[in-house]
């Protein structure tokens, strides 16, 4: 997966309409793909297909659900790390080997690394952060959620 900015014609109309689209809810369905293609006017294969390239292109970096772990009584935190540029891959590979990390970006600033853990109880925030400090011999610093907000993303079409 690239980590570089897309160009603006790395996406056609149909893979920003595809973004615009799923985010709004994925269907429930014997057949979800070919339901969430009908509307945007592709097959199953092929919307499929062109997931699975954002992915690899790196326009999107996971496709899946979002469950909200606070309101089953898990927790949530944003994380950051200063990794030095000669470890950040190796470091990137053991944070994300954490199934708690729920996504990581990297960041052009000191604080370099972004990711967000996801825990089954709150209490598993600080085992999980604590166990990458050790792993890794570098800080997380915590910041966690003090209000909620929904910032929707939308690409022109």
């Amino acid at each position: 997966m690239r980590r570089e900015v897309l160009p603006p014609e790395a996406l056609d109309a149909t893979d920003r309409a595809i973004l615009n689209a799923l985010q709004e809810g994925f269907p429930l369905t014997p057949h979800p793909f070919a339901d969430a293609g009908k509307p945007l006017g592709l097959s199953e294969d092929d919307l499929i297909a062109r997931i699975q390239n954002l992915r690899e292109e790196g326009a999107i970096t996971r496709f899946g659900p979002f469950f909200d772990a606070e309101a089953m009584g898990g927790a949530f935190c944003l994380c950051a790390m200063a990794v030095p540029g000669d470890r950040f891959d190796a470091v990137v590979t053991l944070v994300n080997a954490h199934p708690e990390v729920a996504h990581n970006y990297e960041r052009a600033h000191r604080l370099n690394m972004w990711f967000v853990l996801a825990t089954d109880t709150p209490a598993g925030i600080e085992k999980t952060a604590r166990a990458i400090e050790k792993e890794t011999g570098l800080k997380v610093l915590r910041f966690p959620k003090l209000k909620e907000f929904f910032i929707g993303f939308r690409v022109k079409a």
